[in-house]
Parts: C-alpha cells; structure tokens; sequence
C-alpha cells in the first residue's frame, strides 16, 4: 500500500470577467495545474484532483 503524506503548495484564486472562479497552482518549471468552478470551494476541489492526478501519475 503507498505511503500517504501531505503535500503543501502555493495556490492562486481569483474570479475572471465571467464570473467563474479560477484556482491555479504552480510547480516545478514549466508544471502547473488549474481548477475552475461556480464558487471558490469549487476551483479548488477541481484542482486539487488535477493535483491528486499529477501525483499519482508523476511521483
């Protein structure tokens, strides 16, 4: 079974013109990931899968 551990990284929210909240995140160069949704808790629970899916794919 793999080790669980936690991960902290620096995240960016903010609404655009359209009223759609955004949530970015920025890894090592050139690695990034984004989220979006109707609410703030929203982009980040869809970014936090995009997160989950680059750990799991990349380590």
């Amino acid at each position: 079974m793999a080790e669980s551990r936690t991960v902290t990284v620096p995240v960016v929210v903010e609404r655009d013109e359209d009223g759609v909240w955004c949530a970015h995140a920025r890894l090592p160069p050139g690695v990034g990931a984004h989220g979006e949704g109707d609410t703030e808790e929203a982009a980040l629970e869809d970014l936090r899968e995009a997160l989950t899916g680059l750990i799991e794919e990349f380590g």
